[in-house]
């Protein structure tokens, strides 16, 4: 299942406006997307998540920002990001899920460690890369088909990401393949 991901800062460099790829993401029958943005004030990415979602029916999350959870079906959050609401990850957990209920939460994910940190967590997915190089985030460490088989050791859903295309296909325990920069060459 293709899990698209709308990188404002993507979305600028390529000339693509938030409604042109939500349409495109739509007519690809995705069902699951992440708004990711960085810079824009609060105000402004309330306004963006109401034009994706004006053309896009499937469930959209937030990246790491809880403040705009109202507004969408999820949160994802990086390890860093979790870790502001509490070191010890449960307590995170609960006083994130406090704020969010029954809606989606996942969590990004780098290596084994991690892994069998977040199988102890209530999540929905976790996501899991960078399994190639990407133009939007030039910092990641890339682990190829390593990520494969430690992914085999995650109790939740295991969304791969980081240069991964809508071509690509991986075994049946990868649920989502995160597809971003990929979506503006199909």
């Amino acid at each position: 299942m293709i899990y698209a991901l709308i990188d404002k800062a993507t979305l600028e460099k390529k000339g693509w406006s938030l409604s042109k790829l939500s349409k495109k993401i739509e007519n690809l029958d995705i069902k699951i997307a992440q708004y990711r943005d960085k810079n824009s004030p609060l105000k402004e990415q309330i306004e963006n998540i109401l034009e994706i979602k004006r053309y896009f029916s499937g469930e959209l999350i937030i990246n790491d920002n809880i403040e705009l959870i109202d507004y969408v079906d999820g949160l994802h959050l990086g390890q860093e990001d979790i870790r502001e609401f509490s070191l010890d990850l449960k307590e995170a957990i609960d006083i994130i899920r406090e704020r969010i209920g029954s809606k989606i939460l996942g969590l990004s994910t780098h290596n084994l460690k991690e892994i069998k940190e977040a199988n102890s967590l209530n999540l929905d997915y976790i996501g899991l890369g960078a399994y190639r190089k990407s133009n939007t985030k030039s910092d990641a460490k890339i682990s190829g088909k390593k990520l494969l088989e430690i992914a085999k050791y995650s109790k939740h859903p295991v969304a791969i990401i980081g240069g991964v295309k809508i071509s690509d296909s991986f075994p049946k325990y990868i649920k989502y393949r995160v597809i971003g920069s990929n979506l503006y060459e199909n």
